[in-house]
């Protein structure tokens, strides 16, 4: 299913261009990254700030504003460092949209992690995005939310590769995501070793193994707790 994007409320606009070279002359950027803002980027505007003076949302010590920045790619795309370089230093939560090409060429995809706050530098988790859609592109209105944590909620978990289950919220679904990535690379190299392992005895091992791995993988990807087995209750 397509992610769609979002309208962005006209109250909430900012429109403000952010020159580059906020960001790569930062001292703490290494010289690949600074690279990757000159090869990647052509221009970045903070276009929306959605706010409790913008959208009429309470924020909250989590959430106290969001963000939206759009880029404007070079080429094919941003690095993600380019992002994370840009999230690092706006202690704020933002959706990126990056756009590429022109006119009927055009496409466009919103990209975001999700950011916590703490007492020192925002943690920043991976990015998920959704697909590159052609411009000028359908935009659905904002998702209904009661305040801005809920907002936030309810932006990022749409972009994430695995459906929320009752009750989580987007830390708890990353860590879960965390789990999956690392269970398929496990997975990846149980099946290689499988394939190349001569001894019977061996294979029957990794085998019993791997559907245990495999197991696990179904139950931390379906949209419920899946039930123990024989439990019936």
């Amino acid at each position: 299913m397509t992610v769609p994007l979002y309208r962005w409320p006209s109250a909430a606009e900012f429109g403000r261009i952010v020159p580059k070279t906020k960001f790569y002359e930062r001292a703490s950027l290494g010289a690949t990254v600074k690279d990757r803002f000159v090869s990647d980027v052509r221009r970045i505007t903070w276009a929306y700030k959605l706010a409790e003076s913008t959208i009429n949302l309470p924020g909250s010590g989590e959430v106290v504003e969001i963000q939206i920045f759009e880029i404007v790619a070079k080429d094919e795309d941003v690095a993600e460092s380019v992002l994370a370089a840009i999230d690092k230093a706006v202690r704020t939560p933002i959706i990126f949209e990056i756009s590429r090409g022109e006119g009927a060429i055009g496409s466009i995809r919103m990209v975001a992690a999700h950011k916590q706050l703490g007492a020192g530098a925002p943690k920043v988790g991976p990015y998920f995005s959704t697909e590159w859609q052609q411009t000028p592109h359908r935009r659905v209105p904002l998702p209904t939310a009661i305040d801005l944590t809920s907002m936030y909620t309810a932006l990022i978990q749409p972009l994430m590769p695995v459906a929320s289950r009752p009750g989580e919220n987007v830390s708890e679904v990353i860590a879960r995501l965390t789990t999956v990535r690392s269970l398929e690379r496990e997975i990846a190299v149980l099946e290689r070793k499988l394939r190349n392992e001569p001894q019977l005895n061996r294979r029957f091992d990794l085998r019993r193994t791997l559907k245990t791995k495999q197991a696990m993988l179904v139950d931390l990807t379906s949209p419920i707790d899946s039930p123990s087995p024989g439990n019936t209750n």
